[in-house]
């Protein structure tokens, strides 16, 4: 008998098809296929392949004989049936072999941030799905170049001059010190964390997310998107700083109409041209980033260029200093650009006349002086080198810093002038401070200079081998704009005089940006170089935004910011473009550079600090994922680049900082309480447990103080056939009872085998999570499997828990109906619970009635909590009414507290008593002594009694004759099943054994008339029934259940909720069925009921 499995040409194959013992006599290939290989997917062959197959006679099973797959087989893929591999072969869909494993990983390739995750499906044709480029950037080009692209910007051609003039070469040293050293350690940090796995593009974002979880992920990557949408904002204000006061200051829109309005005109002009450069920026990035990246190399030539025109300068300088004469009035410095020669007076045509200089300050142009200002008159005009040059030992006036306040006149120091008030109309003449400054404002506006670490990491989807190149590139990229940030300071303190430094604008060189006026061969190289720069790294801020916002986005982890993970159809992020020009926006209309960088700066910071925790947490952690490539770091550096940033933050503006934080606060509660939940195996989750077990081992050195004593519960929940909670207000109990502080462990017991109800288990635990989710109960499920439920609670009881977080007080529903069933099963695992507690010293609340208690929703404007306090018990019943109020169902309700006086008490130094004890205890209740009068045992109790242990009886001999009626039914009803048979003093899960299939009852004459005589007896012992006589001791019992109950039904009918002491079970078993009787008596006629039993110690005090 031969089988053979043809594929046609235009055959699906289900997967990969693979030949095991191909030297078997048994297979044949057919000739015309030569070469085929025999691992490989059919559905490529392009002939018709036969595999013929014999089968054995002898053999019945084709499976076992065959020595190829069936078709079922191979779908499932035939890796699995691997000779060697035989031991694992029923697990290998969930533990895949190692070869396969290594296959997949090495096939894993990085799609770079904004490119499509899925590619269009296979065409119809057949044609290849399109072969994703691989990623193939090294050092130099994937992270070197970008970093120093990004670092160098706007604030090294604009500012850092003025830096200089203000903070002295000394104070300049030690702010690039400060921020470089933050950036380093940032650095040290971000390559440990980058070379911990694959980091996928998203850098920065990613490795915090993933590091710290999603809450800290999504805090900072919202705050680094702002910090580059900030810096794109900074870069265009750079841009049109440069074009408008140094380009075409013609250009500019809104002129000053007075000479004190010129810097709100300035920034008028800033916002209409940033908000054209912006609109045009944001529209270049939409039609496509190819072209931003094209134009990369070009902007990073400018910077590079400008950077070395200032060292050609600065060489050039020391024997041939450029001409930028300033004029100086006494020594004040003027505004070089409304007057020509820098003299009083000047000679035409051998006649001495007035001045342009003259003319502004005695406005008269004949040389008369009645108009004059008195500091011109008395001081004389003087020319002084702008660029004196590396030679001229100018280094030493420029050490110490010289800060100034808002409109005060940059003076030159040492230089000979007299003091006298001039008129304030002409201060428009001279160069003027436009800010106030001090060391902590210029750290502000520096840092931005130093940021752009993150532009390796962000690439890392480009990169050959990201584990190698981000921290050789960012480090080498961080020491080469250190050492030229370093550099330029001191050339800059070494060749130009201190008032041009201090000279924000260029006023008094000409409006000449200061920096040109060192460089060589022209100023023009700076001026067109920074220009581009600039532009080029605001269309980078507005590339990396948008994408980071859609990284964001696409995770989840925000929901309202799902809209913004949308886009055009190649990937790129249209709606996160649009936010980013509106954010963009608003720091173009603030449109001043040093009011824009401090607010960059601190998101920026904000970034950095999370990446040195990130370091430190897992570090410390020492987690088993923490495998670094990079090895030179170490906690202590993560700490101190945190407590630069920290420090940083607050000294550039303490109100900016605690903003940024609220900022980062806000987002990071909101992902907590509305965001999607996810796993990321993060630090902080590792934190967590490390905190939880550090404390748990404290909890472990003793029990806990009366003063810290609170119920920690166990509530044990009954679940129905369909797995579903059948008492859900207990949950509700519990959380009123708890109000979110303390442990609570919601148990329950599946009766069953564990390996076949494994999943059943799975599901209850899930449905009662749900339940507690609903009724907002904080704390832990835990479903035990057991053959009997009495057993699974004892396990619960002792079990649950971990060192000193254990329960100590076990909450337990009441088993209703227990009177009406034949079945003592109910009652008998109650009573066993109880008795459980009891031996484990546990406290135990049984809410009676609970369907009628109110739901969390629910509100008590008025009523009574009463407590009958009959027996002490450590204090429970005085605690419990105290933290049922704290919850707002009970808050307005008022505590009375009942106890019960005999007639040899006194009852009324117990009332006093009672309440000196409630003062001490700072408990606020009414106080009742209720007297309960000696009084003859009355005939109800007697009757109640009797039909009490008639019922017990009554039972007891009905279970008699039941094994046999039951197996008489079972037979009738369906003789092939397996019953379980209930045996006579049958246990919750006592039931027998499962009866055989066939059963064989063979009626003899001596069996029937036994079972006749049984009958007889069975009608006798129903006659005896009737004159029983009870118990004294139960008579007794009943009698103060009785009265109890008349006494508590008098006083508290109305109550909201009576707390009672619940009676120990008997020590006898065989009483226990009274004891539920008794239970029962107590508690007649009283909707609400707690019956509390305390744990055998104290816990409520008097002292503080």
């Amino acid at each position: 008998m031969s089988k053979t499995v043809r594929m046609s040409q235009d055959g699906v194959c289900p997967g990969d098809f693979m030949l095991q013992n191909v030297n078997c006599p048994h297979v044949k290939l057919r000739p015309e296929l030569p070469g085929v290989a025999f691992r490989g997917h059919l559905c490529s062959l392009p002939k018709l392949m036969e595999i013929t197959s014999s089968s054995h006679a002898s053999h019945g099973n084709h499976k076992e004989n065959s020595p190829f797959l069936n078709s079922s087989e191979a779908s499932k893929g035939g890796d699995y049936y691997d000779k060697n591999l035989a031991l694992f072969e029923e697990e290998l869909d969930i533990r895949p072999k190692v070869s396969s494993l290594l296959g997949k990983l090495v096939n894993y390739t990085n799609l770079t941030q904004g490119v499509k995750e899925h590619e269009e499906a296979e065409s119809t044709d057949g044609s290849k799905k399109k072969v994703s480029k691989s990623p193939s950037m090294g050092t130099l080009m994937g992270v070197y170049l970008p970093c120093m692209q990004n670092i160098f910007g706007v604030i090294l051609f604009l500012r850092l001059t003025w830096m200089v003039g203000m903070a002295g070469v000394l104070q300049s040293f030690l702010i690039v010190l400060l921020c470089c050293c933050c950036t380093m350690l940032t650095t040290i940090s971000m390559s440990a964390i980058a070379t911990n796995g694959v980091v996928p593009a998203g850098g920065s974002y990613f490795m915090i997310s993933r590091s710290l979880g999603p809450e800290f992920g999504g805090a900072v990557g919202l705050c680094f998107y702002l910090g580059t949408t900030f810096a794109g904002a900074m870069y265009i204000l750079g841009a049109i700083e440069i074009l408008l006061t140094y380009i075409v200051p013609q250009a500019a829109i809104f002129h000053p109409s007075g000479a004190h309005d010129a810097s709100s005109a300035m920034l008028n002009n800033m916002r209409v041209y940033g908000t054209v450069f912006l609109i045009l920026m944001a529209v270049v990035v939409f039609v496509g980033v190819k072209y931003v990246n094209k134009f990369a190399s070009l902007f990073l030539a400018c910077v590079v260029i400008s950077i070395l025109s200032i060292y050609a300068g600065a060489i050039k300088s020391i024997f041939d200093p450029p001409e930028f004469p300033i004029c100086m009035l006494g020594n004040r410095t003027l505004s070089r650009d409304q007057f020509d020669v820098c003299a009083k007076t000047v000679v035409k045509d051998n006649i001495t006349v007035a001045s342009k200089l003259w003319e502004l300050f005695c406005h008269s142009t004949n040389l008369t002086t009645e108009n004059c200002d008195e500091y011109f008159l008395m001081n004389n005009v003087s020319e002084v080198a702008g660029i004196p040059g590396a030679a001229s030992g100018i280094l030493k006036d420029n050490l110490w810093s010289n800060y100034l306040e808002k409109g005060e006149i940059l003076e030159k120091a040492h230089h000979p002038s007299i003091d006298v008030a001039g008129q304030k109309n002409n201060l428009h003449l001279y160069v003027l401070s436009d800010i106030a400054t001090s060391f902590m404002v210029l750290v502000g506006i520096f840092f931005p200079s130093v940021t752009g670490i993150m532009a390796g990491s962000n690439r890392s989807g480009d990169l050959k081998d990201a584990q190698k190149s981000i921290p050789v590139g960012t480090i080498l990229a961080i020491v080469t704009t250190s050492l030229v940030y370093f550099s330029c300071v001191l050339l800059f303190g070494a060749c130009i005089e201190g008032v041009v430094l201090r000279d924000k604008f260029g006023d008094a060189v000409n409006k000449n940006l200061v920096v040109g006026t060192l460089s060589w061969p022209s100023p023009w190289v700076i001026v067109i170089g920074s220009f581009f720069s600039t532009c080029g790294a605001g269309l980078q801020s507005l590339t990396g935004a948008p994408r980071l916002l859609q990284a964001i986005a696409k995770d989840n982890i925000i929901p309202f910011l799902w809209v913004f993970g949308h886009g055009k159809a190649n990937g790129e992020p249209t709606w996160a473009l649009l936010l980013t020009a509106l954010i963009a926006e608003l720091g173009i209309l603030i449109a001043s550079l040093d009011m824009v960088a401090p607010i960059l700066s601190m998101f920026f910071l904000m970034c950095y600090l999370f990446v040195n925790l990130a370091c430190a947490v897992q570090t410390l952690l020492r987690t088993p994922n923490w495998r670094p490539r990079f090895k030179y770091y170490h906690w202590a550096l993560s700490f101190l680049g945190m407590s630069i940033c920290l420090a940083l933050m607050f000294i550039s503006s303490w109100y900016y900082a605690l903003v940024a934080m609220l900022i980062a606060g806000m987002i990071y509660k909101y992902i907590e309480y509305q965001g999607a939940e996810k796993e990321w195996g993060d630090g902080i989750r590792g934190l967590s447990l490390s905190a939880a077990r550090y404390a748990l081992l404290r909890l472990e050195e003793g029990p806990p103080h009366t003063k810290n004593w609170r119920p920690q519960l166990l509530v044990l929940l009954k679940l129905d056939e369909d797995l579903h909670v059948k008492y859900p207000r207990l949950l509700t109990f519990a959380s009123q009872l708890k109000a979110g502080k303390g442990l609570t462990i919601i148990g329950s017991v599946i009766q069953g085998n564990f390996l076949e109800t494994y999943g059943e288990a799975q599901a209850a635990e899930q449905t009662i999570k749900n339940m507690m989710e609903i009724e907002k109960v904080k704390g832990f499920c835990q479903v035990v499997v057991a053959n009997k439920v009495r057993e699974g609670i004892a396990h619960l009881i002792q079990s649950c828990g971990l060192g000193g977080m254990k329960h100590n007080t076990v909450v337990l529903g009441w088993p209703y109906g227990w009177r009406q069933s034949e079945d003592p099963r109910s009652w008998k695992t109650f009573i066993g619970t109880v008795r459980c507690t009891t031996a484990a010293h546990l406290a135990l609340l049984v809410p009676k009635n609970v369907s009628f208690y109110p739901s969390n929703h629910e509100r008590y404007n008025e009523g009574n909590i009463d407590v009958w306090w009959i027996v002490h018990d450590g204090g429970m019943l005085m605690l419990l009414p105290f933290l049922l109020k704290q919850h707002k169902v009970w808050r307005k309700c008022k505590m009375r507290i009942f106890t019960v006086a005999q007639m040899d008490d006194n009852s009324i130094q117990m009332k006093k008593d009672l309440a000196t004890f409630l003062y001490q205890l700072r408990i606020e209740a009414e106080v009742e002594v209720v007297e309960m009068h000696n009084s003859d045992i009355s005939a109800y109790t007697y009757e109640r009694t009797l039909m009490m242990e008639q019922r017990s009886q009554m039972l007891r001999q009905m279970r008699l004759t039941k094994t046999e009626r039951e197996r008489e039914a079972q037979l009738v009803k369906d003789r092939h099943s397996i019953a379980r048979l209930e045996s006579l003093y049958s246990d919750e899960e006592d039931e027998g054994d499962s009866v055989p299939e066939n059963i064989q009852m063979t009626w003899t004459k001596e069996k029937c008339d036994a079972e006749k005589r049984n009958r007889g007896s069975a009608v006798g012992t129903f006659r005896d029934l009737i004159s029983i006589k009870p118990n004294q001791s139960n008579v007794r019992r009943m009698h103060t259940a009785v009265k109890l109950n008349e006494v508590i039904v008098n006083r508290s009918h109305d109550a909201r909720l009576v707390l009672l002491n619940m009676p120990g079970p008997p020590k006898n078993t065989d009483g226990d069925e009274n004891y539920m009787e008794f239970l029962e008596v107590l508690t007649e006629g009283l909707e609400r009921v707690l019956l509390v039993r305390g744990g055998g110690r104290e816990v409520i005090t008097i002292y503080s």
